[in-house]
């Protein structure tokens, strides 16, 4: 499965590899986050729902504004 996050908030470097280094802790996750888009590709290995994405990078104090 694979989904693109739109996130706000993320600045620099070091923001996008913050939300690369949370996304990629869940286990079946791997995720490469875009600055200048700012975007996350997830792809998964499992079934992990939107709320999870969501909650795993606004706990890391950025802003999730869709999932596709």
């Amino acid at each position: 499965m694979k989904r693109t996050i739109k996130i706000e908030g993320m600045s620099c470097g070091h923001c996008s590899a913050r939300v690369e280094k949370v996304l990629n802790e869940i286990e079946g996750i791997n995720a490469k986050v875009n600055l200048m888009q700012k975007e996350a590709i997830v792809e998964c290995d499992i079934q992990i729902s939107d709320e999870m994405l969501k909650k795993t990078i606004e706990d890391a104090g950025y802003e999730v504004i869709d999932i596709y």
